[in-house]
């Protein structure tokens, strides 16, 4: 089993604790409604929302793959960070046997008032198989679209998850 660690950042003027909550905390409610394009809905299968949990996301008929399932590793909300585990679903093929992420959104900019967030993802492949660039390049672009649709909301309703 071979493993490929790719580590990506952006900076955004949304607060710290705002991107949390939407992002991780409540995503399960909000990326739905947010991306109705592209994500049918987000089910909780087993656990509490917190660490050992498993939830299911659900694509829609336009997506190229049907589902995936997340295994919660660590959800640290003093700290603002969220560890898990694709554990199966037709995005992982034949070649994948996990992806492991870790999101953490950290204080950035005047007071704090913007973040940065960091994720890291680990590639656990099969067999000899070497993950290419170009095929961690989609999951990084999709990635980065759901962050920015989720901080363009936050933008447009300050309200939301103060």
């Amino acid at each position: 089993m071979g493993v490929t660690s790719i580590t990506q950042e952006f900076s955004s003027p949304v607060a710290p604790e705002r991107l949390f909550k939407a992002l991780i905390l409540d995503s399960n409610n909000l990326i739905p409604k947010l991306l109705p394009q592209s994500i049918k809905s987000v089910d909780l299968l087993q656990g509490d929302g917190g660490a050992g949990s498993i939830e299911q996301v659900n694509f829609t008929e336009s997506s190229h793959f049907k589902y995936v399932k997340h295994q919660i590793n660590e959800l640290d909300k003093q700290n603002l960070v969220c560890k898990y585990t694709m554990i199966e679903g037709d995005a992982l093929g034949d070649k994948l046997e996990s992806i492991v992420y870790e999101i953490k959104f950290e204080a950035s900019g005047i007071n704090g008032a913007g973040c940065v967030c960091k994720m890291t993802s680990e590639y656990h492949t099969l067999g000899g198989y070497e993950v290419k660039e170009e095929e961690i390049k989609g999951g990084k672009e999709s990635a980065m679209g759901i962050y920015k649709v989720v901080e363009a909301h936050l933008l447009e309703n300050p309200h939301l998850y103060a």
